[in-house]
């Protein structure tokens, strides 16, 4: 049997359906593209309102209030290095991408972890969907959206959305369904309506769980935000894709400490705020 023909019948069939998605919805792609840049756009500038001492002490205040004196200090400390770095400018672009791209996934996450919380069947049907997609390789997803979407961040926030949602629909799916038993039959015994019974009572116990997915999205999106570096996204991804190419290393390093410095900034804050829920729903 010759592969081969297989191989190259696949291709040319993926090939076809890319083209005709494309063309037949043209209209809708320029929109979809439009709104993804202009939101990015809109969350940029408000990062870039005030020059880098104002967001570092900005920072470093809620890393006080959510840590410790120290963790404000460091926090502050560490942001100010990346615009002593010359990379102020890539860092909040960068930024801006992770955290459009997060509230993108929040969005649709959320509500759809609810239902499948809710839903066993739908939850069932959910699993190996989101499987698949933690399962491949994160650039794969690249490739659909430069056919559709074209080069820039547009593209970059479609993929770096489809990687960071599955934690943050799991995580939510499975807070709901840890809600205790005694808990449901106090409120069906005291008469709740079924919202008065997901807002005062499933809602409370999964509030950590949904925290935590939201962590893991972050850092899901910070991951695919370098690697969307190679289609034009802009921010530090394309800068350590731009030095890699021109074997420019201390850009390299420095764009990849930046890179560390915002992750661990964002992860030790969002871990933060997961733990103080866990406190106020204990």
């Amino acid at each position: 049997m010759d592969i081969s023909l297989f191989t190259s019948g696949f291709d040319e069939w993926i090939d076809i359906i890319l083209e005709w998605i494309s063309d037949r919805g043209a209209g809708l792609f320029d929109w979809l593209r439009a709104i993804l840049e202009g939101t990015f756009d809109v969350v940029l500038s408000l990062l870039q309102l005030g020059p880098f001492y104002v967001i570092a002490i900005i920072a470093a205040v809620l890393a006080w209030r959510l840590i410790g004196l120290t963790a404000g200090i460091l926090t502050g400390a560490a942001l100010v290095f990346c615009a002593l770095m010359g990379l102020w400018a890539d860092t909040m672009s960068t930024l801006a991408l992770v955290i459009t791209a997060t509230i993108m996934a929040l969005v649709v996450g959320i509500p759809v972890g609810v239902v499948a919380g809710f839903v066993r069947w739908f939850d069932r049907l959910l699993q190996p969907v989101l499987d698949l997609i933690q399962t491949l390789p994160p650039y794969i997803y690249l490739l659909p959206a430069i056919a559709l979407l074209g080069y820039g961040a547009a593209t970059a926030l479609a993929a770096t959305f489809i990687v960071a949602m599955p934690p943050a629909v799991r995580l939510t799916s499975l807070g709901i369904r840890l809600t205790p038993r005694e808990f449901i039959e106090l409120g069906e015994a005291c008469g709740l309506t079924p919202w008065q019974m997901f807002t005062k009572i499933r809602l409370p116990f999964a509030i950590p769980s949904v925290m935590v997915g939201i962590n893991q999205s972050l850092m899901m999106a910070f991951g695919m935000v370098v690697i969307a570096g190679i289609v034009g996204s802009g921010g530090l991804g394309q800068t350590i894709y731009e030095a890699v190419r021109k074997l420019d290393i201390p850009t390299s390093i420095n764009a990849a400490i930046a890179i560390v410095i915002l992750t661990i900034v964002l992860d030790r804050l969002t871990q933060s705020a997961a733990r103080n829920a866990s406190g106020e729903a204990g």
